[in-house]
This record gives structure tokens, C-alpha cells and sequence, in this order.
């Protein structure tokens, strides 16, 4: 039986009295992409570092890659590939100057193995160029190639997006895909509703506990308990007080230009509908709707 590349047991860990990360567990396999989304503070990158031997857990385990976590860390660190949410990059070097130093920490002097890094992550032809002049999305490229150069089969992604944009981020995860179709495993965690849409399985975090991780599509289906309707009117705040006090409306809000609305499975459209128009609001169209992952938090959060 094929040990999980990553196996997280009751992973707990605090800082004095607070719970940064309450009795985690799940496991990751081989070729995944696993997003672990959650706001800022909700314990992402406090399990990620204990996954690292960086941390130690307070109550719990885990191994990586068949190590364990904190007792072999020197194993798993050599095996695996980093990029943190402030990634260490010399602003005084040149790119290929970065990656071949820290290719040197991991006993990689090759230098047609760094030109494959470098072409892997889109960065040949930009060699020379001095690190403090590439934009954000290079630089985060660079990072990505510096966590790449030793070739590691699990990357552990810490908020590698933010603050870049959005052509930027959808080629990063092009990126992504392209290592995992190598067989590369991915953990990457962000804050991004729609980024981890994009991946295989997603964890969703608050609050230091780990409340669901399955696929996008099956936490949509089991987690978010009524039918979405997207509703447009010229009276949007009307639409709203009337909403407000409406029986078997779960959620609604604005959505750019109109009403988006998650009602009871048992409330037809015609009822949404009469309720709406006997308030004084005249609806123009309404159209079913998807759910997101930010409706399952949503709901998980309340839970």
C-alpha cells in the first residue's frame, strides 16, 4: 500500500494560550494539488511550518514524504520545495545569480540543471537582469524556480499569489498545473476564493481548525444548503429590505449590478419571485445561479 505523500494526524500546535492549529488532520497524495484557504491568521502557514520541521507540534504528527516531520527534518527538507509568503530573493544578484546560490545550498552546481529551472518557470532570457528590476509577477517566478532548483517532488506554496495581478496569478497556476502533470505534489494555500477553484481538493481553515477539505464541486454540493438565483432590478435596495425579512432566504447581497440570492431548495422561482414584485420590486430577469467556495465558508463560518 502507497504511503500519502503528506499525513497529518491531530496536528496541534499554540503559542502560549492561543490555538493556532487545533487537531488538523488530513493527507495528500501523490500528483495532487491541494488548496488550504482561509484568511489571514487561520493557521495556514503555522501548519505548513510544522510540515517543515520548523515548528514543533504540541499534540499530533505528521509525515512528509515517509519522514517524519519534525524528527527527520533534515530528510524532508532536502525532498521538498518552499516558497513562503515572503520569499528570501537578493535584490543585489542577478536571477541567475539567485538561483545558482540557492542551488549551491542544495549541492546543485550544474549549470545546465539551473538553465532547466530557469526555462521551466518561464525566466530564459532574463538571466542578467538585476533582481530588483523585475515586477512582481518575475520575482514571484524567480521564487518559484529558486523552490524548483534541487527538483523536489512536493512543493509547499505559502500565499505564492498575493499581491500580483490577475494575468500574473493565472499563469503562476498555469505553472502549477504543469509541474503537477510531472507528478509534482502540490500544497499551496491562499486566501483567494476563486484561486483554489483550482484545485484538486481544498481545505477550508478559520480559526486554527480545518472544517472540510474534499473537491471544489462536492463541498458546493454538500455544504451550501439552498438554490442560488441571480436577480436583476432597478430597485437593488429595495430588493434588499425586502429580502431581509423574507421567510426561507438563507443569504443574499449585492452582485455588482444585481441581486444574488441563496434560498431554501423547496422555494420555487415563481415564489422568489411574487415575494419580490408584492414588495414594489419590479424584476427584470432571474436566472439560476452557481455556488462558490466563499458561500461554503460562509456557511461553514456561521457553523
Amino acid at each position: 500500500m502507497t504511503l500519502p505523500v503528506v499525513l497529518v494526524e491531530n496536528l496541534t500546535h499554540r503559542f502560549g494560550d492561543f490555538v493556532a492549529v487545533d487537531h488538523v488532520s488530513f493527507e495528500i497524495n501523490q500528483g495532487e494539488i491541494v488548496g488550504y484557504l482561509g484568511p489571514n491568521g487561520s493557521g495556514k502557514t503555522t501548519t505548513i511550518r510544522m510540515l517543515l520541521g520548523l515548528l514543533s507540534p504540541h499534540e499530533g504528527s505528521a509525515t512528509v514524504l515517509g519522514f517524519d516531520a519534525y524528527r527527520q527534518t533534515e530528510q524532508v527538507r532536502a525532498r521538498v520545495g518552499y516558497m513562503s509568503q515572503k520569499f528570501a530573493i537578493y535584490d543585489d544578484l542577478t536571477v541567475w545569480e539567485n538561483l545558482q546560490f540557492y542551488g549551491g545550498v542544495y549541492g546543485i552546481t550544474d549549470k545546465a540543471s539551473i538553465l532547466g529551472t530557469l526555462e521551466h518557470v518561464g525566466l530564459k532570457g532574463h538571466e542578467s537582469t538585476l533582481t530588483r528590476e523585475l515586477s512582481a509577477g518575475w520575482r514571484q517566478r524567480l521564487a518559484l524556480g529558486i523552490a524548483l532548483v534541487h527538483s523536489p517532488r512536493l512543493l509547499f506554496l505559502d500565499e505564492p499569489t498575493s499581491g500580483v495581478d490577475p494575468t500574473a496569478r493565472r499563469a503562476f497556476w498555469d505553472l502549477i498545473y504543469d509541474l503537477a502533470a510531472e507528478g509534482v505534489t502540490i500544497l499551496v494555500t491562499t486566501h483567494y476564493m476563486d484561486e483554489a477553484e483550482y484545485c484538486g481538493r481544498v481545505g477550508i481553515m478559520r480559526e486554527g481548525k480545518l472544517l472540510a477539505m474534499d473537491t471544489p464541486l462536492a463541498l458546493k454540493e454538500k455544504l451550501v444548503p439552498g438554490d442560488v438565483w441571480e436577480i436583476y432590478t432597478g430597485e437593488l435596495l429595495e430588493g434588499l429590505d425586502a429580502l431581509a425579512t423574507a421567510p426561507g432566504v438563507l443569504r443574499f447581497g449585492l452582485a455588482g449590478d444585481h441581486l444574488r440570492v441563496i434560498v431554501e431548495h423547496n422555494i420555487p422561482e415563481s415564489e422568489l419571485k411574487k415575494l419580490l414584485e408584492d414588495a414594489g420590486v419590479a424584476v427584470s430577469s432571474m436566472q439560476k445561479g452557481e455556488p462558490t467556495l466563499e458561500d461554503v465558508f460562509l456557511n461553514l463560518a456561521k457553523g
